[in-house]
């Protein structure tokens, strides 16, 4: 096995974390020959090298008849070879407009997330000839170059924790090889062949014809993705440098900024300033819609444009992402700290703020009061608060989540922002939020 191209290629791979002292790796295991395969190389490496630490996760997503036996070989495997072994069970909610496979992954990686020993390195599976599958898959849906750079040897889940790919330029066949030479006992997923999935079409239909009639083609293409994500990198490059001459330090977009570049260099900066808060890209379509009415709105025009974790919003000339919130619920102020519904905590503090409220006055916590009137310290008269918000240039989706605090049925202190000059003392009290 040592001397073996695939045992090297794993070793190759998980060698610079090791001279990193990172040292504990988490096997992705499904039971398929690819992650036994991968089993088997990393418990074979644990000897070559005593300081590597390895487990293995199985997820359950209980979409198949078949799931229970498969975790049950797989943590009779895992006994075998006296590697420690995880089990999870996820419940899949089917939603619309979001493929079953995509959720169905999803939920494995948070699985495999929630269950590796903390620092663990993920190790995935998937190899050459899923990365040509997944290619042609998004070849198919009109990516652009970044969904075409396919997958990398390595990704970062949200939390920070970073999953290897191993086996990414080893072709399904030499997989298949290993395991038929050194006895490798592995399960078959009968879904594999169901060729209503477009992926399994892609591996039962298309592969082999274009294998057979172009020589090489498996490593050809894939020389090709990599080309793509050199050229996805560099361009990466670019666009941070682009990001950072138009971005402000509250991670807002300057539309005055983008409004320099080309139409085609704007896309690019407003998709890299979107990663930062969510994984899914706007459409073309919503992408001109942002830029179009970004760019060319009135400077004190507003902008809202649904996107599928939040919203693109405009304020000041510059674009934010928000993310959908629920306005928190009015509650009584009893307690010097006052946990709200939305899991922020509302602090009563002594000092220069507004006077203490009379026996016969009810403290309360309101949310959403744009038509409450106040005269703040040091502004000229009544207003309401949503005019004395525009004044103070507060951005509309923050206001909503503005504590506003209620002597009865008055309001006499806007937390963070004003303080009823009518209530004003200076050794009196006030609020702040703490997160």
């Amino acid at each position: 096995m040592h001397a073996t191209s695939l045992y090297q290629q794993v070793k190759n791979a998980i060698t610079p974390y090791i001279d990193e002292h990172k040292t504990a790796f988490t096997v992705a295991l499904s039971g398929g020959v690819d992650s036994v395969v991968l089993l088997h190389v990393m418990n074979a490496l644990k000897a070559e090298i005593p300081q590597l630490q390895l487990t293995a996760v199985y997820v359950h997503h209980g979409l198949s008849l078949h799931a229970n036996e498969w975790q049950a070989f797989c943590e009779q495997l895992c006994n075998e070879l006296a590697i420690t072994f995880y089990a999870a069970q996820v419940k899949i909610d089917r939603k619309t407009r979001t493929s079953l496979e995509q959720q169905a992954r999803d939920a494995r990686y948070q699985a495999l997330d929630q269950l590796s020993p903390s620092g663990s390195i993920i190790l995935l599976g998937q190899h050459l000839n899923d990365q040509l599958e997944t290619f042609l898959l998004r070849l198919k849906r009109g990516s652009g170059l970044q969904g075409l750079t396919a997958m990398r040897q390595t990704r970062m889940l949200s939390s920070g924790r970073e999953c290897l790919r191993p086996l990414l330029n080893v072709t399904r066949q030499n997989i298949e090889q290993f395991a038929a030479d050194f006895n490798l006992e592995h399960i078959t997923d009968d879904s594999n062949c169901d060729e209503r999935f477009d992926r399994n079409f892609i591996r039962q239909q298309i592969m082999p014809l274009l294998s057979e009639r172009f020589k090489g083609f498996e490593k050809s293409a894939v020389r090709s993705v990599g080309l793509l994500q050199q050229q996805q990198d560099l361009l990466d490059e670019y666009s941070q440098l682009d990001l950072q001459r138009c971005q402000n330090s509250q991670q807002g977009l300057s539309c005055l900024a983008l409004a320099n570049y080309s139409a085609a260099r704007q896309a690019n900066v407003l998709r890299c300033w979107l990663e930062q808060f969510t994984a899914l890209m706007p459409s073309q379509q919503q992408t001109l819609q942002i830029l179009n009415q970004g760019l060319t709105a009135q400077a004190d025009a507003q902008l809202l444009i649904q996107l599928a974790h939040g919203q693109v919003r405009r304020h000041q000339q510059f674009l934010y992402f928000v993310r959908d919130t629920e306005v928190p619920q009015s509650q009584l102020v009893t307690d010097a700290e006052l946990l709200l519904s939305d899991g922020r905590s509302l602090v009563q503090l002594t000092g220069e703020g507004i006077r203490k409220p009379l026996p016969n006055e009810q403290v309360t916590v309101h949310f959403n009061r744009p038509q409450a009137r106040i005269k703040p310290l040091k502004k000229p008269g009544h207003n309401t608060l949503k005019h004395w918000f525009k004044d103070a240039k507060v951005a509309p989706w923050l206001r909503a989540n503005v504590p506003l605090i209620f002597y009865n049925e008055q309001l006499v202190y806007v937390v963070g922002h004003f303080i009823s000059a009518e209530h004003y003392q200076q050794e009196g009290i006030f609020w702040n939020i703490k997160t």
